[in-house]
């Protein structure tokens, strides 16, 4: 009953089921105190993440604490905040340490004094969102995902294809933006198409910058017919600053994005989807598979999925030709 409800190897999964429908109609909850002293962990998991206001970063912490408390592990939550003025107290000052026995980071990069600290404490690490090197990782073919985006609206007709990413983001992990633009630039020389430099802007990762953004690409005289936004967020701004242009999504210009965010379906958005609730369930399995002796499981890349709802279609006919 012990290793089913800690989650332990060598327990099948119907003896599991058996034992967590037992202890859940018991009302039973395992004391973390008597379970710490013997086996000298803290039966905590910490979670490092540079803010709580993004849909990705709660939909993957939601993941992440529904698969630790099946197995009786807590969540602790570091918030870095806007500017990361944490980073200090939680890198620096033992925290991590002294209360957790794992540790997940969410879209993070670290400086090489970070990543040396991080392995000082000879916790199981994984980072969800973008790799880091030295560290495992739960993620998406970052490259993979902006190359097939950007290839839809190219098979759909359009050439003047312009790009929203996000790489002036404090503290996030760079290779996330860079990746997604490389792939968009990619797909593009392939297919013998320029990129006027004002055409590659930054939204921000966020819906109020993604619509300043759009904003100005969509008020040029020789404006783009899509744009392949690196977020859905960024893709929803591009969307209400179309609408308030009086441009027709997708007439006008067609809009892509990258996640299947909560409200791509309200705004009919066009969207590479990931499962990030996912991808938290699977990053904190295997921390805790490695916690239990079962070894470190290897960086994992998930899969996307085009999506096609209303915001693509074929351009103008006087588009394709110029």
């Amino acid at each position: 009953m012990s290793r089913a409800l800690r989650g332990l190897p060598n327990v099948s999964p119907a003896t599991r089921d058996l034992v967590m429908a037992t202890a859940e109609r018991l009302g039973y909850v395992a004391s973390s105190a008597a379970s710490g002293l013997a086996t000298g962990r803290t039966l905590a998991m910490g979670v490092v993440l540079p803010n709580v206001s993004r849909w990705f970063y709660t939909t993957v912490l939601e993941g992440i604490d529904a698969e630790l408390r099946a197995v009786g592990y807590d969540t602790i939550l570091f918030n870095l905040g806007l500017k990361g003025q944490d980073r200090d107290r939680v890198f620096h000052r033992s925290i991590l340490r002294k209360r957790t026995d794992g540790v997940i980071a969410l879209c993070l990069d670290f400086t090489p004094e970070e990543r040396r600290q991080l392995a000082s404490l000879g916790h199981p690490t994984v980072v969800v969102g973008g790799p880091v090197p030295g560290l495992r990782h739960v993620g998406i073919d970052e490259f993979g995902v902006a190359r097939a985006a950007t290839e839809h609206l190219i098979r759909l007709g359009h050439r003047r294809i312009a790009h929203l990413g996000g790489d002036d983001e404090h503290g996030l992990n760079k290779r996330v933006p860079a990746s997604r633009r490389r792939g968009f630039l990619r797909a593009m020389g392939a297919a013998g198409l320029d990129v006027p430099e004002p055409w590659l802007a930054s939204g921000g990762f966020q819906i109020t910058r993604g619509r300043d953004a759009a904003l100005r690409l969509l008020q040029e005289p020789d404006r783009p017919t899509a744009v392949f936004a690196a977020s859905d967020e960024m893709a929803i701004g591009v969307i209400l600053a179309a609408r308030e242009l009086g441009l027709e999504v997708p007439r006008d210009v067609s809009v892509i994005g990258i996640d299947d965010h909560e409200l791509a379906e309200v705004f009919a958005l066009t969207t590479m989807a990931q499962d990030p609730y996912g991808q938290g369930r699977l990053a904190a399995r295997m921390t805790l598979d490695e916690l239990a002796g079962a070894g470190g499981r290897a960086s994992v890349r998930v899969p996307t999925t085009l999506i096609e709802r209303g915001s693509t279609a074929a351009p103008p006919a006087d588009a394709r030709e110029a």
